[in-house]
C-alpha cells in the first residue's frame, strides 16, 4: 500500500506554551490507527531510521506523524549546548501537545494513537502515555531510555513493547529494570547482533516488523 499524504509538511501548536512545531503527516487509505514518532537525542523528523520504520507502518495501513520535538532555533542551539535533548519534561510536553492536536484534527481524530520512541524519545513517549492514558493505545520503544521516565512507569496503561539490540548491554539492563516497573502489559524484545542504532543488516527491518505487529494488534478498532 502506497501512503498518501494530505500535506508533505505542516506546522501545528504543541504544549501550553503555544510553540509551533514542524512535521509530516502521512495517512494511507483507510488507516487502522496512527503512530506519532518521538525521535532520540540530537535527531529530528528527518531521521532515516524513523522514516524507514514509518514507511513500513504506512504499508501496513497505519498513519504516521513524524515531527520535530524542538523548534529550529532550539535545534540549532542544542547542537552546541545539548541543552534540550535530555530535557525529558520539555520533550514530553511537546509530545503531549502533538497527541492533543491529533485528537482534534479532522483527519485523525477518530484514530487510535500509538507512540514510537527512540532513545530519549522513548522516555518522552512513556511519560506522555502516562499523561494521556485515554488517548495513547500503545507504545513501542527502540533502543530506548525508559529509565528516564522511571517515576511515571507505573502510571503507563498503554501496552508497551521494548526493543533493544543484543549488543547494547547497558541499555538492555536499563530496559529490564524499567519493564519491572511498568504498570501496563509489556514485552521486552532483544534483537541478536544489533547495536544501539540498529545499523547492522536486517536489524532495523526486524524492529519495523515487531513495531508494526504490536501497533496493528493494539490500535486496530
Amino acid at each position: 500500500m502506497e501512503p498518501i499524504s494530505p500535506t508533505d509538511s505542516l506546522e501545528f501548536p504543541a504544549g501550553p506554551s503555544g510553540v509551533t512545531l514542524s512535521g509530516a503527516l502521512f495517512i494511507p487509505d483507510r488507516p487502522v490507527g496512527l503512530v506519532a514518532f518521538a525521535h532520540g537525542s540530537g535527531s529530528s523528523r528527518f531521521s532515516p531510521r524513523n522514516q524507514a520504520v514509518a514507511r513500513f507502518l504506512n504499508q501496513g495501513g497505519l498513519a504516521t506523524l513524524l515531527f520535530d520535538l524542538l523548534t529550529a532555533q532550539e535545534q540549532e542551539a542544542d547542537q552546541y549546548t545539548h541543552r534540550f535533548r535530555f530535557d525529558i519534561a520539555l520533550l514530553t510536553e511537546r509530545l503531549v501537545g502533538a497527541i492533543d492536536w491529533l485528537g482534534g484534527h479532522p483527519a485523525t481524530s477518530g484514530l487510535a494513537i500509538g507512540l514510537f520512541g527512540a532513545s530519549t524519545g522513548a522516555a518522552a513517549a512513556l511519560r506522555a502515555a502516562a499523561e494521556r492514558p485515554a488517548a495513547v493505545a500503545a507504545v513501542v520503544s527502540r533502543g530506548g531510555r525508559p529509565d528516564l521516565a522511571e517515576d511515571r512507569l507505573a502510571a503507563v496503561r498503554a501496552p508497551t513493547l521494548l526493543i533493544v539490540g543484543g549488543e547494547d548491554a547497558p541499555v538492555i539492563e536499563l530496559n529490564r529494570q524499567a519493564a519491572q516497573r511498568l504498570g501496563a502489559v509489556h514485552r521486552l524484545e532483544i534483537i541478536p547482533g544489533a547495536s544501539h542504532l540498529f545499523e547492522e543488516p536486517g536489524t532495523l527491518d526486524r524492529v519495523a516488523e515487531l513495531a508494526r505487529a504490536w501497533f496493528l494488534r493494539h490500535l486496530h478498532r
